[in-house]
């Protein structure tokens, strides 16, 4: 059996990825490709107990404690989720993956990138997406957006400056791993991304 595809939405709070993903699963259920969609830190009944540590405590949490949080909950959605889905044949749909932990946590929070990289090898040492959406918006235009929501969560909350050390990692992340990640203007038209999207995925596709 072909393996499935792998694909992860990428990008700093208010870029847009959510609602992209939510329309490409539409997209592969119009070309009839069987698929998953998830998202991190959840996925799993461990992974979403986590999440709701993470993003809805008013505990102060270190950020090595915050990391290791997140890599506990994407080693349990490995097992239970992505992998079985993938040796099934099926495409994963997933709202953030490890790029997001060097973008946040890295950047955002300052995690040694060494540090990272040792719990990336150790948590998923062969396996990266196939593909990776990274929706790019400026560290003001996020915060804008963000900024509408009535009940942020920890990292919404964060400031500009916060945003901006994020949006920084995900180019450095983007600049290291060209041939997998496709950065997307995030102030494009939705028609726009939505064309540039399915190109992504037909391509994908066609391998």
């Amino acid at each position: 059996m072909t393996r499935g595809r792998f694909i992860t939405f990428e990008g700093i709070d208010g870029a847009g990825k959510s609602t992209h993903l939510a329309w490409a699963q539409q997209l592969l259920q119009g070309m009839q490709i069987k698929h998953v969609v998830t998202r991190e830190p959840g996925g799993t009944p461990l992974g979403e107990q986590l999440r709701e540590l993470l993003l809805g405590s008013g505990q102060p949490i270190h950020s090595e404690t915050e990391a290791l949080m997140i890599f506990a909950a994407r080693r349990q959605h490995l097992e239970e989720v992505i992998q079985p889905a993938l040796q099934r044949g099926d495409w994963v749909l997933c709202d953030r993956f490890t790029d997001a932990s060097f973008a946040y946590q890295g950047g955002g929070r300052g995690v040694p990138k060494g540090k990272l990289e040792a719990l990336e090898t150790w948590t998923h040492p062969h396996l990266q997406p196939d593909l990776t959406l990274f929706f790019d918006v400026s560290a003001e235009v996020g915060r804008e957006r963000v900024a509408r929501i009535k009940s942020p969560d920890r990292f919404e909350r964060e400031g500009v400056a916060f945003f901006a050390r994020v949006r920084d990692a995900y180019v450095d992340r983007m600049r290291a791993a060209p041939q997998r990640i496709t950065r997307i203007d995030g102030d494009k038209s939705i028609a726009e991304i939505r064309t540039e999207v399915e190109e992504r995925l037909s391509q994908l596709w066609k391998k």
